[in-house]
């Protein structure tokens, strides 16, 4: 099985259930192109070792997905924005269309891409400690992996209006009563939990429940396409703007961002 360095692919004993770390934990397992490229193969990997199940989760006790690496993106031209964004558009993509149900263990800070990978699974647990947030305003920019689409569907339009227009960071019990995750369990039963969870998923009919997730996201494809596509144009043509450059550049030095 290839191995990669910031991301970790394991299989339960039955080689059911697919279990998708990202495995950097000093850095909040934030995303940078190598972890999402890593990410990419793994979905790859697990899709082509028929798992009926998969999990997405995050190494350490702090972060799920801390979001997109700011460090990388700071100083990215529109058009190296636009292929960045592709990335994480493949990546979301894949777990969307992953031909078996996928559930994001949230446990920890979820917030920019980590929030809309998680979107982009069928099912969110999340630990009672996970923060969740479309972040991106504070950056100058606006969510580039799917946020603006995903999340409108799961909690509706005004709550996804006012999550990303303010860059609210969400606790858990309250993602839970918006509808933005499933459930909410004790921090040190979380990954017990999912396991369960997706073993249970496993033993079901592989093909109804494929038919069945094809099904379900066939209800948002209507509009969905041209939405992520004029999403990631929008996203990309942000980056070189003052307010990206300070947005990004307050953050990396701790400090409040001075806005046009």
């Amino acid at each position: 099985m290839p191995e990669w360095d910031t991301v970790r692919l394991e299989f339960d004993d039955d080689d059911d259930v697919a279990t998708l770390t990202v495995d950097r934990p000093d850095r909040l397992n934030a995303l940078n192109v190598e972890t999402l490229r890593a990410l990419r193969d793994a979905i790859s990997e697990a899709e082509s070792e028929d798992a009926r199940a998969l999990v997405l989760t995050g190494a350490g006790e702090k972060a799920f997905i801390a979001g997109a690496d700011i460090s990388h993106m700071q100083d990215l031209s529109t058009t190296e924005a636009q292929e960045y964004a592709e990335l994480g558009h493949d990546v979301a993509d894949m777990l969307e269309s992953f031909p078996a149900p996928a559930i994001a263990a949230v446990n920890g800070y979820a917030f920019g891409g980590g929030c809309e990978l998680a979107l982009a699974c069928d099912l969110r647990v999340a630990s009672e400690n996970a923060v969740i947030g479309q972040t991106e305003i504070d950056l100058g920019i606006i969510p580039g992996w799917g946020g603006t689409q995903r999340l409108a569907r799961v909690v509706g339009d005004e709550l996804a209006r006012r999550l990303i227009f303010f860059g609210e960071r969400i606790d858990a019990q309250d993602a839970h009563e918006m509808g933005l995750v499933g459930e909410v369990v004790a921090h040190d039963q979380i990954d017990a939990h999912v396991e369960e969870m997706a073993r249970d998923l496993a033993k079901r009919p592989a093909f109804a429940l494929q038919a069945a997730k094809e099904a379900l996201n066939q209800t948002h494809e209507g509009t969905q396409s041209a939405g992520l596509r004029y999403e990631r144009r929008l996203w990309s043509s942000l980056f070189g703007t003052h307010d990206q450059r300070e947005g990004m550049a307050a953050f990396l030095d701790d400090r409040e961002p001075e806005f046009k």
